[in-house]
């Protein structure tokens, strides 16, 4: 396959699996996801979001969505992505073991009423498991990202949305595109 056939291919593969996005099983977990964050930021709680590789990258362009701002020049809204910290999550690996980078955070930072969401493509990373297991003795609500298979965390999380693909680059992609839902959504129902 040439190089142009190669790009035209991924950039069809992402698409049709944002098309199935617009499923109204998916539409109605995505209304679901956002009705609760924004029910926890009407309550004065936060967000409090993680994930590993990628999706660490996504946790923290999520958190900034909502402190900063997404579209409407507004308050801030608390949001914390538990990765962001280089030196808590040295430390907990040194002294505890990388599966607890998160838990361990979360002890420290969650409160009941706050809302934990866990991206992971596979949705099983251990630290991402722990952290789930953590948040639920916590009373914290947690929603899992995951794929379409939703591996471990399907099973403890809240919400779990599983993006339409078991592929990891285009869960990535229907995650990123949910998370600017999620920040349309929530400005638009708090703040308009």
């Amino acid at each position: 396959m040439d190089t142009k056939t190669t790009i035209k291919t991924l950039i069809n593969d992402s698409i049709d699996a944002k098309k199935k996005m617009l499923d109204d099983i998916q539409i109605d977990y995505i209304d679901n996801v956002v009705n609760k964050i924004v029910d926890a930021y009407k309550n004065k709680r936060k967000t409090i979001i993680c994930g590993n590789g990628g999706s660490a990258s996504d946790a923290l362009h999520f958190s900034t969505e909502m402190v900063v701002r997404f579209e409407k020049n507004r308050v801030a809204l608390p949001s914390l992505a538990l990765n962001e910290n280089v030196s808590s999550l040295t430390a907990i690996g040194n002294d505890f073991g990388y599966d607890y980078s998160f838990s361990r955070q979360l002890e420290a930072f969650a409160q009941e009423g706050d809302i934990f969401i866990a991206i992971s493509t596979s949705g099983n990373s251990k630290n991402i498991i722990n952290a789930l297991e953590c948040a639920k003795k916590l009373r914290v609500f947690t929603i899992g990202m995951t794929n379409s298979v939703g591996g471990k965390m399907k099973g403890i999380c809240d919400l779990c949305y599983c993006a339409p693909t078991k592929v990891a680059a285009r869960t990535q992609e229907c995650h990123i595109l949910l998370i600017h839902i999620i920040a349309n959504l929530v400005e638009e129902k708090i703040f308009n």
